[in-house]
């Protein structure tokens, strides 16, 4: 993640990884969801903010789902419903639960499909959030396949020329395994940021670089410094991945709009076709190496092909390069020693919470 989003070092407050887990199931516990539900809930953001996607950890997201479930938004209880289904494929519909427990569960489907007939692919409508698309994406990576994760909703994008958002940030995961080497693993917005970037910069009082987000007219904000709102039901104006149409901002537009329909069109979720600003829905799917060829060999292969990109000579002023997955890998291993680095105004928002709920706070 960028310097412009983490929280400096002199203010940050290290939290165990164990200790925030139990925190953050115990919280999940008091809002109604069941104590398996609260792992796998919890089991999300921990992968978030192990790796480093502090966008998509317990700080920006957390508070949002208590906030859900308290207003009956989210439904703690979800049933799920398998709508239609063939050998290879399956549209599913999440009961109005929380992504980050509805879309593990749509994985596990495209996994034991792809068992059976080499691909597994999961549209899911009505359900909410899923946290960071990585998450799931790595499922099927652990199981030595491919995996493809993505997400859709909400107005935040506006397209190339327009001059209102139309779109959501419409993240894209993608996981390849290796062998030695750590899993391929590309999760990304499909706007210049992720929105939930923004809410770090507000937390940390940090205005947009050029190129982030666009001006009221709708003109691509190339001289930075722009204040954007993060708050519950602003008008956000971000930009899609390439920022103005010379530099390919039709690119990212279109992207978000596949994701839209993978997501929403596939799955027949409403809302999509009017582009409302409440709609959400999901897309997974999983590949099995196996099917294709000789998992050892595949994954031999990625190998010498990621340590090929980390040997990439840099560029002047840079002491190495990456590829997508290395980063995070290298953060969780950091981060399981010295802990999670949390904001102080996320500790007192964890002690308020914990107070409410009357949950022993003992993060710090």
């Amino acid at each position: 993640m960028l310097k412009h989003f983490q929280v400096p070092d002199d203010i940050a407050i290290r939290v165990n990884v164990d200790t925030l887990r139990s925190v953050t199931e115990r919280i999940f516990m008091k809002c109604g969801v069941s104590e398996s539900e609260a792992y796998l809930g919890a089991d999300v953001l921990m992968f978030a903010d192990q790796s480093g996607i502090d966008t998509h950890g317990v700080s920006n997201m957390l508070r949002s789902y208590v906030s859900g479930y308290n207003s009956g938004t989210l439904n703690p209880d979800p049933r799920l419903q398998v709508i239609k289904e063939t050998p290879s494929t399956a549209t599913i519909d999440g009961d109005g639960g929380l992504g980050l427990m509805i879309a593990p569960k749509a994985m596990d489907i495209a996994i034991a499909k792809a068992k059976e007939v080499g691909t597994g692919v999961v549209a899911v409508r009505n359900s909410g959030h899923l946290g960071a698309a990585g998450y799931h994406a790595m499922m099927a990576a652990d199981q030595d396949m491919i995996g493809w994760c993505m997400t859709a909703g909400g107005k935040a994008m506006v397209p190339t020329f327009g001059a209102e958002p139309q779109l959501g940030t419409n993240p894209i995961a993608f996981a390849a395994p290796g062998n030695n080497e750590p899993s391929f693993m590309f999760d990304a917005a499909m706007t210049s940021i992720a929105g939930n970037k923004i809410g770090l910069a507000n937390r940390m009082g940090k205005g947009m670089s050029p190129g982030w987000v666009a001006n009221e007219d709708g003109t691509p904000d190339m001289d930075g410094g722009a204040v954007a709102d993060f708050a519950a039901n602003s008008v956000r104006m971000q930009l899609p991945t390439g920022s103005t149409r010379e530099l390919g901002s039709h690119k990212g537009y279109s992207l978000g709009v596949m994701v839209d329909i993978l997501c929403g069109q596939l799955s027949f979720a409403p809302g999509f076709g009017t582009l409302s600003r409440t709609r959400r829905a999901h897309f997974v799917a999983a590949y099995s190496v196996e099917a294709f060829g000789d998992v050892s060999e595949f994954k031999e292969n990625m190998d010498g092909m990621l340590k090929g990109l980390a040997a990439t000579k840099p560029m002047a002023g840079h002491e190495r390069v990456y590829y997508a997955g290395l980063p995070e890998h290298e953060v969780r291993i950091e981060r399981m020693k010295n802990g999670v680095p949390l904001h102080p105004e996320v500790i007192d928002w964890f002690r308020d919470i914990c107070g409410e709920f009357e949950i022993n706070f003992d993060l710090v």
